[in-house]
Parts: C-alpha cells; structure tokens; sequence
C-alpha cells in the first residue's frame, strides 16, 4: 500500500473489516491461519455431531413396535422374564407399608 494517501489507506482498511477480509497486509502463512479460521468449527459441521445415530428415537421407536407385536427384541423379552421370575420368588419391592420397619414389633 505504499504510494497511497493516509485517507485512502484508512478507507482500504475499513471497507476491508467491513467485508470481513484482512485488514493489514499479511503474508502467506499469516493467511493460511486466517483461513482456517475462517472456517466454521468443527463441532458445528454437520458430518461430525450427527455422526452417531439418534438412540433415544430408534429406542422409541422399537419399543413402540414391540408393544405392538411388530418387533422382537431378545434381550427385552429376556429382561422381562427374569423380572417375572423375580416376582414369582418373592424378591420384588414390598408394597407401601408392608417393608422391614412396619412389620417391625414396638
């Protein structure tokens, strides 16, 4: 910028921070960081915080078809029995006030 008036520097110098370019003159590896920085982060790019599936909606979902008998899924269905199982022998939760201290003798 040399050979340039005071003024016409300080209006090359503000157009460029109002159009977001780079204010001072600056070399190449100076601006390899500026474009990097340009960049948006990584963790607002689409392709990184999507890229697990949502479990909670396919969890849902799948429970939904399982009620509805449209889908089978062994280990519920495993869980589910062992809860049953436990009932039958007596280890479920007592009902309220039926627990060790109201049956306790004063």
């Amino acid at each position: 910028m040399a050979g340039m008036s005071n003024y016409a520097m300080r209006m090359a110098r503000l157009s460029a921070q109002i159009f977001g370019q780079v204010v001072r003159p600056t070399d190449s590896k100076s601006m390899k960081v500026v474009k990097l920085f340009q960049e948006p982060p990584l963790a607002k790019k689409k392709e990184v915080y999507d890229w697990y599936p949502q479990h909670k909606i396919y969890y849902a979902m799948t429970q939904k078809l399982r009620f509805m008998g449209l889908f089978r899924d062994e280990y519920e269905d495993f869980k589910d029995e062992m809860k049953r199982l436990r009932k039958l022998r007596g280890k479920g939760k007592p009902k309220k006030g039926e627990g060790k201290r109201a049956t306790k003798k004063k």
